[in-house]
């Protein structure tokens, strides 16, 4: 819950009434959202 809320911003009763399978999708999504996206490498 601490990833979500710190990258969707949102408080313990905004994710209070989801499932557990809610939250771990919306886990997933903030998981997606934060991690750097790998650099392509340079052409050579």
């Amino acid at each position: 819950m601490a990833d979500l809320a710190m990258v969707f911003h949102w408080g313990p009763m905004e994710m209070d009434d989801m499932e557990l399978a809610e939250l771990m999708a919306w886990r997933e999504r903030a998981r997606l959202r934060y991690e750097p996206k790998p650099s392509p490498k340079p052409r050579k």
